[in-house]
């Protein structure tokens, strides 16, 4: 604000007159709360995941006993949705490329309806695999595009918070869909766990509607050469007016648009639907480029390698183990694990952009490791006990709890933050399909192969194999992503491409933020400003 008064005075002739009220630190914006609604209604997209994965947790108990299938079948017909969600991420770049983000949105909804309403009808294992594919499809389209968007619609300053909201509704779905299995397991065996099943498309109707209330994406505008759009949209969900000016230039400018064109509706050199990005993402990177890949990869992968689809699906078989027998009970105990999930998410939201991704991601990570050393030593015990362990039985139940609370704290939210803004705007939505594609994959084989696990290796041995991966990801986290909070989206490629001395290129950046020879009235290096960047680490 000082700045600025001097930069006018300047203009205007006056002397420079400096108060006291010029050395007061800038005030915090307000949250822009029509970028907290689009990102909401972005972000329910994620409640069709968390509802599928919540309920089959459930469903699977009495879907064995009406259909008569093995645990096999069991395994395959819980975590198979993972792999179908890989034709709908790989799909859902090019398509949000070619039609936008919002109606990307809305294809998710429509195709995770159908499915969702062909597992209710389900007569046999058969059907109900082919509901699962249907729905698989529509679950991978919502899983790449609510992050994507949400990022792009996002300020600097809330983009941490915003980009948190597909987590938080994983986790309300999550919630959602052990109520779901709580509420209707009273009723006849072959009618209630249809009805969990099905009435997992209601959700999408609502989505459906919700999205005509949304803008298009500032920077997918931009790509097609919209800028009187995009510049509307900018607008609207920028923290002030000049935020909204810079976030357009440096969205033409990475689109190689030049400065000089206003117009409404531009050429653009290349019109992107997607083309030549693979080249650039896979084939010929630059040592940016493959850094940024290899931290949403890494990211990815050890969300799901640390063992938190096994925990949220077979929780019931977790605690069967441990010692709760009755159906009615461990369907509460899985309620529990529930809204501890979702309490705790919604603490991490609040917290991203004012402690920063790396604190909050290493403090997870070290904590579900401590939890998972913990309940594997707990089931260890009550697996070698022929009498019931009270103490052993507590532990196992408070261990739950507590390593999906550090879960939820920073490993689930701020992969899909990370993954989401680190990419540069052309390989955005490719490169942040591929990070899905990944989470997929080993989710799908956690979850089609924990049962086979536990029962070669001990439940506590499955357990203490997770603390490992966790503790190699925790390395990985260390050394390899740098700390994000605060920088726009086009200084992604600056930060990354020194691997582990990612610190040398996050020391420049902070160098370049002011010109001490530009007297404040000159941005920073390639005439940006970095937004957000206070107390960054």
């Amino acid at each position: 604000m000082a700045d600025r008064r001097a930069e006018e005075n300047v203009v205007s002739g006056q002397p420079i007159q400096k108060t006291i009220a010029d050395f007061d630190p800038a005030p915090k914006p307000k949250r822009n709360k029509y970028a907290f609604a689009c990102a909401m209604l972005a972000s329910m997209t994620s409640i069709l995941l968390g509802y599928d994965i919540g309920v089959m947790s459930g469903a699977a108990i009495y879907i064995k006993d009406d259909l008569h299938v093995s645990d096999v079948q069991i395994e395959v017909l819980v975590g198979i949705l993972n792999l179908y969600c890989l034709i709908g991420s790989a799909a859902a770049g090019r398509t949000s490329d070619w039609i936008g983000r919002r109606y990307t949105i809305v294809l998710a909804g429509a195709i995770f309806f159908a499915g969702a309403l062909l597992m209710g009808f389900a007569t046999n294992y058969s059907f109900l695999m082919f509901g699962r594919f249907v729905a698989g499809v529509g679950v991978g389209y919502a899983l790449m595009i609510a992050p994507v968007y949400t990022a792009e619609v996002s300020p600097a300053s809330s983009r941490g918070f915003l980009t948190s909201f597909p987590e938080v509704f994983i986790n309300a779905g999550i919630l959602l869909g052990y109520i779901s299995n709580w509420a209707f397991s009273k009723l006849a065996l072959n009618l209630g766990w249809r009805l969990m099943l099905g009435v997992g498309a209601i959700p999408s109707v609502f989505l459906a509607l919700g999205v005509l209330a949304m803008p298009e994406s500032p920077r997918w505008l931009v790509m097609q050469g919209r800028l009187g759009d995009a510049k509307r949209v900018l607008d609207r969900t920028s923290d002030s007016m000049e935020e909204s000016k810079l976030r357009l230039a440096d969205i033409k400018e990475a689109a190689g648009i030049p400065e000089h064109c206003n117009e409404d509706v531009v050429q653009v050199p290349k019109r992107s639907h997607g083309e030549d990005v693979w080249k650039e993402l896979i084939l010929r990177p630059t040592p940016a480029i493959r850094h940024i890949l290899i931290a949403a990869v890494g990211i990815h992968f050890f969300q799901q390698a640390s063992g938190i689809d096994a925990v949220v699906l077979y929780s019931p078989r977790i605690f069967k183990k441990a010692g709760i027998k009755a159906k009615d009970k461990l369907l509460l105990a899985t309620i529990a694990v529930g809204s501890v999930k979702t309490v705790f998410i919604l603490v991490a939201t609040f917290h991203l952009d004012r402690i920063g991704r790396r604190p909050l991601l290493l403090t997870s990570v070290a904590g579900m490791i401590a939890s998972l050393g913990c309940l594997g030593f707990s089931l260890t015990i009550i697996d070698h006990s022929d009498e019931k362990i009270m103490w052993a039985l507590v532990l196992s139940i408070t261990m739950v709890l507590f390593y999906v609370a550090f879960f939820s704290i920073g490993m689930g939210p701020i992969t899909w933050v990370y993954s989401s803004e680190i990419f540069p705007l052309k390989l955005r939505a490719q490169g942040c399909s591929i990070g899905v594609a990944v989470n997929r994959v080993v989710s799908g084989i956690i979850s089609m192969t924990f049962i086979s696990l536990y029962e070669a290796i001990t439940i506590g041995g499955a357990f203490f194999l997770f603390a490992g991966i966790a503790a190699v990801g925790w390395v990985f986290f260390y050394t390899m992503l740098p700390e994000t909070r605060g920088r726009t989206l086009e200084d992604m490629e600056v930060l990354f491409g020194k691997f582990h001395k990612w610190k040398e290129a996050n020391a420049l950046l902070k160098n370049k933020q002011v010109d001490p020879n530009s007297n404040g009235n000159d941005t920073a290096s390639g005439g940006q400003v970095q937004l957000g960047t206070k107390g960054q680490d």
